[in-house]
């Protein structure tokens, strides 16, 4: 893999006033409203402040809140881009249907969705198997006991389970990749409204485990490698696994529109892809959807 240049970002305070300036009446300044997705959130403002250099004449407002979120304001024509780390479901785009709407998808990279454990864990590897067996209804693994860890500090050997709010793309990418698509998570997990605040619980529960992003991974806590069977080969999470497909819970990051974007907004799509835009992603860690050299 090729080694990301230095990107040139620009301050909160200089996306500010780009905004000020975009909205104040008789400038020909376009602001494009863009949603969604927490993992994706850390990138998405970098796209957006390293824009106001290629387009002075385009703001753009970027916000978090979730996947379904950014979703579902795209369908009721209050953000221009939503960003989500899952696919939309078929519900969705029969929403968007009716209300004159053909949602137009765009893969903008992908990611590793990574466990994280605390840094004193010993447990090195961890199956989907287990992971199922901890997280999905009907579960019956309770404590690091059942898996023959015993972790330095977690007196209780209680496993404590951090996942995320049911509205977050992770959540529902993980239980479609871990669970399954007929069976849901049992309860009793702490459900974390964003990806840093699952590291950060993690990093100081020595009993915990967590999934999230890649990107928000920390020299804090530990990833252990996964694996899909008990005999299969053990995959860490990294940029060069989720590009190859050989880490089990890779994923695509994708922007969705309300019918084929025009204008400043097509403009700005065609810039995140391309290679400028791309090596920003990796550089925030996750990897380009295409192979860009960023030497």
């Amino acid at each position: 893999m090729k080694t990301a240049r230095r990107i040139r970002t620009w301050s909160t305070l200089a996306l500010a006033a780009a905004l000020v300036a975009a909205c104040g009446g008789g400038s020909s300044r376009s602001v494009i409203q863009n949603k969604g997705s927490d993992t994706l959130v850390n990138v998405a403002q970098a796209w957006a402040e390293n824009y106001a250099a290629v387009a002075p004449e385009t703001a753009v407002a970027v916000t978090g809140g979730g996947s379904g979120t950014g979703i579902s304001a795209m369908i009721n024509g209050t953000v221009d881009i939503a960003n989500s780390s899952r696919k939309m479901k078929d519900s969705e785009i029969e929403l968007a249907r009716g209300n004159g709407n053909e949602p137009i998808e765009f893969v903008v990279g992908f990611d590793a969705l990574a466990v994280f454990v605390h840094p004193d864990n010993p447990l090195d590897e961890v199956s989907l198997e287990q992971l199922a067996s901890l997280y999905g209804e009907g579960g019956e693994v309770d404590t690091w006991s059942q898996w023959g860890v015993e972790v330095p500090g977690c007196g209780s050997d209680e496993i404590v389970r951090v996942s995320r709010q049911n509205n977050s793309g992770t959540y529902v990418y993980f239980r479609e990749a871990v669970l399954g698509d007929q069976r849901d998570f049992r309860l009793g997990s702490r459900d974390m409204h964003g990806s840093k605040d699952v590291v950060d619980l993690v990093e100081n529960t020595p009993c915990a485990i967590g999934y999230s992003g890649l990107a928000y991974a920390t020299d804090h806590v530990k990833m252990p490698c996964v694996k899909k069977g008990e005999d299969g080969e053990c995959v860490s999470p990294s940029v060069d696994t989720a590009i190859d497909g050989s880490y089990p819970i890779a994923r695509p990051l994708f922007m969705y529109t309300a019918g084929e974007p025009q204008g400043a907004i097509r403009e700005y799509i065609d810039w995140v892809l391309s290679d400028e835009g791309q090596c920003i992603i990796y550089e925030k860690g996750y990897a380009a959807r295409t192979d860009v050299d960023c030497s």
